[in-house]
């Protein structure tokens, strides 16, 4: 993927990242899978994001430029993973919220909680960030340079949903969360996103 695909509006991207592909590179190997869920989030005026505010602590990366990584930890227990989108100044990411493993399952098995089904090592974006070793190290990887990377579709984007962003303590419910149906989308408790056919 070159700049100009991460450098449009958030939603636009947040929608078509849905079946390209999240992979880091390793000196073993590859590991990762097709992206099939994802959340958008803006700056001053979207009381869900961190930008919320203005370009300060950590929220400064999402200003640009666009194409890097942005990685915080939450909870005291997650990183989670975002993709910095729009233009220079303008604040902006997706949340990459899960993935169907493609490629290193043993190494996602690894990560994983003892048990848990294959479909659901990269089910959440704490466990996208297990499954791929991703921490606040990467904060900032561009990822046109690797390690880790963001491939191209194969064929047509598939059909998929989108609805309300989930675990938000303040929102005001914009349609920005998107979906391909599948088992491998994630399941957060108390979820009030229903699901429309996204606009294309």
């Amino acid at each position: 993927m070159n700049r100009s695909f991460f450098s449009r509006p958030v939603e636009v991207v947040a929608r078509e990242l849905l079946g390209c592909y999240l992979v880091r590179e390793e000196a073993d190997g590859v590991v990762g899978g097709r992206i099939v869920e994802t959340e958008a989030y803006g700056g001053p005026g979207d009381p869900g994001s961190h930008a919320d505010r203005a370009p300060n602590g950590r929220a400064r990366i999402m200003f640009g430029p666009a194409g890097v990584v942005y990685v915080y930890f939450t909870y005291g227990m997650h990183h989670c993973m975002n993709v910095v989108t729009g233009g220079q100044g303008t604040a902006s990411a997706v949340l990459l919220r899960a993935l169907e493993p493609e490629w290193g399952i043993e190494r996602m098995r690894r990560e994983a909680p003892e048990g848990l089904a294959d479909h659901l090592v990269a089910s959440g974006p704490g466990r996208i960030c297990r499954a791929l070793g991703v921490d606040r190290t990467l904060n900032g990887a561009d990822l046109s340079a690797g390690p880790l990377r963001i491939l191209r579709r194969r064929g047509r984007r598939s059909d998929s949903l989108e609805g309300i962003r989930v675990g938000l303590s303040a929102d005001d419910e914009r349609h920005w969360r998107f979906w391909v149906p599948g088992p491998c989308v994630s399941r957060a408790p108390g979820s009030r996103s229903r699901g429309r056919r996204a606009t294309r």
